[in-house]
């Protein structure tokens, strides 16, 4: 019978007479028959099936199957086995190089004959395995359709378990790479099912299984925020995105917008696809995901990612409106992103040349959709209008266009732009607006706040402002392994040669940010910079030395030159070394241990304590702004509390220091109050300790820098629970604890302690103390004999034999100020100027330093004043005033910078030589060719800028009403400093069609 039929199906004959032919064929096979006949049959049906070339062949062979599947179950059963399964789907059936591709239908077909049979289950748990190894192979939209087809219609088949959760990330990556490739509509709609039998097997699976759900759009936003993919993902992933449930909107956004491993660059290609996905036809929620998840990055103060999805896909979005089909869910996003982009003009602009054309188009479609989009268009564009008044050449086209369109009143067009803004908070968004601005008068850059970023603005311009750390860093050779330190380099060479009144620090934050950190949260300035600090510290240190080496004098030791070749750059800057030591009480046996600092954090004594009369080693004194020589004995010696000290010749008196009160800052009549007005060798022959209670402090009720420090350098008595444990007595006894600086930094950082935890409310409140601020500062540093005889044998400074303090000065560089009541809250900025070795410039000669003209008087150093995007000239007094007039504005992080005397001349010379001596030709080639084609595009944006506003000022009208209330806004806008962050432009966009 099989002979007769491959005869009959083979033939020439009309197809009408075959048919009749086939017909009996099939009848007879009704009838009982043995199974060999049974599988000729069914082994020729199948090879119709899979591999006849005409519709007709496959008919036949369809019709055969079902025949034998119908009426000879048993035999079916026999032939339609797990083995020949496996084979065609492993193998394939055919001749080499024309595989069938009807392998899939053939089983579905198959399936429906061995539901209840004893080999089902087996067949069921070979297809599990298999379709999910078919799936990994990226199947064609077709071949994916047929899969889906069949697990629909037999659910037995869909893989379980663990392997279910792959199946669907599987089919998710699949949707990911389909094409349409052709144009055509029949093509496109066949398409559109296609992913449509795909998406509906995702949703049927999540139906059954909603702990399915979270881990498929985890896969599906891990594809769409690849910045590695050749090739854009589909935007049929949009027809997975429909059928996930509404109700979890909320915690997935939530989620992606607080995950920190997401960066901003993949959470940018993430929404800017989302964006992509309104052109995909008929689906359903886009529009609402799209949403959730820009007001979401809202939440979190992603602005630039905002910003910069905006400006690259308004247009597009805007062109979905001509396609009906499409034109609901674009309508959606348009408004969103249109009403939320407050801060600027520039999305709405880059729309103007489009509208009329737009609203042109909408008019002659002459339908209900048209009509209605028309209104909610015109209703958007008067928002745009209110908020961005101002341009009427602009304009006009645009309002020629709608003025027969109704026109909202001015309460729905505040209630609108008020529920749409990104924040509330306008300062927020203050550096982002964008206007024609150029670099401040100060000659200065400032930095973009991205989101409560102040701390790490001012501890940035900070570490800029001190000059020698600023030319070790900028001239770092190129290809250096200290990715940080890089980044820092790229960062300073902007603030010293960008264009821009303001950069963003972005990239920078990214990467020294730390990991226990909150986006969008206030921080502390200190804890960044201790963090920053030691990041740098330790990236160099484990062997990603990048600094050229310091060219050392002839004259210093070789012991001294390999002291510092050794360090690293922040061990060079802001390294200091600290003795703590640890004296019995009882058999006065002393313990000592030295310790390395970036910083010395400075708490407030008790209230109840006498700050004026603390017993610290060597008592620091602060100097108002004068000239000052060193003197004759600069680095005259004293000895510790401890030891027995040699007392100094009366011609070791130096001159008194000068008061901070008198700068002439004080009142009228009020008489100058002399700060610490005995040098350190005052008063040598009285018991030492009695001696330093005696010193002059700061006025009655209020503290001073040296008060700290003081304070931290008394000692401490350890007593009762604190009592320490002695080697040497094998027990605990009272003790008393002093700490003794050893070796001065050259850029010293003192925290001062302002926030402290309160039991009460079981928050940490702020320290509002005033805290006057030397601009001078002499600091005790403890000398070791050797070094001490190292300094007498060249003859420096007077310098006397035998263990001893050396007085260090100091003077002040930068105050970071903290504006608030709390650590978590609450605004920073910056006080700064450039110190640089003023006494001892040009080349000593007879040993003797040449003396400083006058422009080199500490009081007429520069100061600046750095808040985010503003930065503007200061002055010391409006450094010390600043907490009088704002009592919530206090200095919390002061650095220093070491002045040189004759011993550490020598170093600072050598740092000089490797921080200035190359200037700019230093900057590697890629630094200096990015931050030309920025200025560049600087420029552009300036130019830009300036037609555009030459072109509507120029046209409008002397004071009129509205323009009264536009002056004001561009008032306050550039108060609050900034610059734009895009190049923006109001380019035509391309209108297209759909894209698959």
């Amino acid at each position: 019978m099989d002979k007769i039929l491959e005869a009959v199906v083979m033939s020439s004959y009309p197809n009408n007479v075959k048919q009749g032919l086939v017909r009996r064929v099939i009848e007879a096979s009704k009838q009982p028959m043995d199974s060999e006949q049974c599988w000729s049959m069914l082994e020729l049906s199948t090879k119709l099936y899979l591999t006849g070339d005409t519709k007709y062949k496959r008919e036949v062979g369809k019709e055969v199957l079902e025949v034998y599947g119908h009426y000879h179950p048993e035999e079916f059963e026999e032939f339609f086995n797990v083995r020949f399964l496996l084979s065609l789907l492993q193998e394939g059936y055919g001749p080499l190089g024309k595989r069938s591709h009807y392998v899939l239908d053939y089983i579905q077909l198959g399936l429906q004959f061995v539901l209840e049979s004893p080999s089902a289950n087996s067949i069921f748990s070979l297809l599990r395995i298999e379709v999910l190894r078919k799936v990994c192979e990226r199947p064609s939209p077709k071949q994916c359709a047929k899969i889906s087809r069949l697990l629909t219609q037999h659910p037995q088949c869909i893989p379980t378990g663990k392997h279910q959760l792959l199946f669907c990330q599987q089919l998710i990556r699949c949707i990911g790479q389909f094409q349409c490739v052709s144009e055509g509509e029949e093509e496109i709609m066949e398409f559109l099912e296609q992913v449509n039998k795909v998406s509906g097997l995702l949703q049927r699976i999540w139906r059954t299984q909603t702990s399915a759900i979270l881990p498929s759009l985890k896969e599906l936003f891990t594809i769409i925020s690849s910045t590695e993919e050749q090739e854009a993902p589909s935007n049929a992933l949009a027809s997975v995105v429909q059928f996930v449930p509404l109700e979890l909107m909320d915690g997935v956004i939530r989620n992606l917008t607080n995950d920190d491993s997401i960066t901003d660059v993949q959470m940018m290609m993430a929404i800017g696809r989302m964006i992509d996905w309104v052109s995909w036809p008929l689906g359903k929620n886009i529009d609402k995901w799209i949403i959730a998840l820009l007001k979401g990055l809202a939440a979190v103060k992603k602005f630039s990612i905002l910003i910069e999805v905006t400006l690259s896909k308004i247009e597009k979005v805007f062109s979905k409106l001509l396609y009906p089909i499409v034109r609901e869910g674009a309508l959606y996003v348009l408004q969103y992103m249109l009403l939320s982009f407050q801060h600027s003009h520039e999305a709405f602009h880059l729309l103007l040349p489009h509208i009329p054309r737009l609203v042109t188009s909408l008019k002659k479609e002459d339908s209900n959709s048209a009509t209605s989009s028309l209104e909610q268009l015109a209703e958007l564009i008067h928002c745009m209008f209110f908020r961005f008044s101002g341009f009427p050449d602009l304009y006009e086209p645009v309002l020629e266009a709608v003025k027969a369109l109704p026109i909202p009143n001015e309460d729905r067009i505040k209630h609108l732009l008020g529920q749409n803004a990104w924040t509330s908070q306008k300062n927020e968004l203050a550096c982002f607006y964008p206007r024609l601005a150029s670099k401040s008068e100060t000659g200065k850059i400032g930095l973009i706040n991205l989101g409560n970023t102040c701390y790490m603005n001012s501890i940035i311009q900070s570490l800029f402002m001190a000059s020698d750390f600023r030319h070790s860093v900028l001239n770092l050779t190129e290809g250096n392994s200290q990715p940080l330190m890089t980044k820092l380099q790229w960062l300073f060479a902007f603030l010293e040669h960008s264009q821009r009144p303001a950069i963003s620090p972005e990239s920078f934050l990214s990467a020294s940010w730390p990991p226990w950190f909150t986006p969008g949260a206030q921080q502390d300035c200190s804890e960044y910079l201790k963090y920053l600090l030691d990041r740098l510290h330790e990236e160099e240190k484990t062997g990603k030395r990048i600094y050229q080496k310091l060219k050392e004098s002839s004259l210093m030791s070789q012991a001294v030159e390999h002291h510092y070749l050794n360090k690293t750059l922040v061990e060079k800057m802001f390294g200091g070394k600290m003795m703590t030591k640890i004296r019995c009480l009882k058999c006065l046996n002393v313990s000592s241990r030295e310790e390395a600092f970036t910083d010395l954090s400075l708490a407030f004594p008790p209230s109840d304590r006498n700050v004026h009369g603390s017993t610290s080693i060597l008592p620091v004194e602060e100097i108002g702004p004068q000239f000052i020589e060193p003197p004759e004995n600069a680095g005259q010696l004293m000895g510790s509390p401890w030891i027995q000290r040699k007392a100094p010749m009366a011609s070791d008196h130096a001159a008194p220091a000068v008061s901070v009160e008198t700068l002439g800052f004080q009142e009228p009549g009020e008489a100058a109050n002399p700060i610490r007005g005995n040098d350190v060798g005052v008063g040598a022959t009285k018991d030492p300790l009695s001696s330093f209670r005696e010193q002059a402090c700061a006025p009655k009720d209020s503290r001073s820098v040296p008060d700290l420090i003081n304070y931290f350098l008394s000692p401490e008595r350890l007593t009762a629970e604190n009592k320490y444990h002695c080697e040497k007595c094998a027990s605990l006894q009272d003790a008393e604890k002093v700490a003794e600086l050893t070796e001065g930094p050259h850029y010293l950082i003192l925290t001062l302690l302002r926030f402290s935890f309160d039991p009460r409310t079981m928050k940490r409140k702020k320290i509002l103390d005033n805290v006057s601020i030397p601009v001078v500062l002499k600091l005790p540093i403890l000398v070791a004999p050797e070094e001490t005889e190292e300094v007498c044998r060249h003859g420096k400074d007077g310098a006397v034999p035998g263990s001893g303090f050396m007085t260090v000065v100091y003077d002040l560089c930068s105050v970071v100020v903290h504006s608030g009541i709390s650590s978590e809250s609450g605004h920073y900025y910056c006080y700064s100027r450039e110190c640089t070795d003023t006494v001892l410039h040009g080349q000593p000669q007879d040993g003797v330093p040449k003396p400083a003209s006058d422009k080199q008087l500490d009081f007429e150093i520069q100061w600046y004043l750095f808040n985010d995007t503003r930065v503007s000239f200061s002055s010391f007094e409006s450094v010390s005033n600043v907490t009088s007039f704002f009592p919530k504005d206090t200095a919390y992080v002061l650095f220093y910078r070491q002045r040189p005397d004759r011993q550490s001349c020598l170093l600072h010379e050598a740092l000089a030589e490797a921080g200035c001596l190359h200037g700019e030709l230093s900057l590697h080639k890629d630094l200096m060719e990015a931050i030309s084609k920025d200025n560049i595009l600087f420029l552009q944006e300036q130019e830009k800028e300036a037609r555009n506003r030459a072109a509507y000022i120029s046209a409008l009208p002397k004071s009129p009403l509205w323009w009264r209330d536009l002056d004001r806004d561009k008032d306050d806008d550039s108060s609050s400093g900034g610059c734009s962050p895009a190049a923006g432009g109001g380019g035509s966009g391309s209108f297209h069609g759909l894209v698959f």
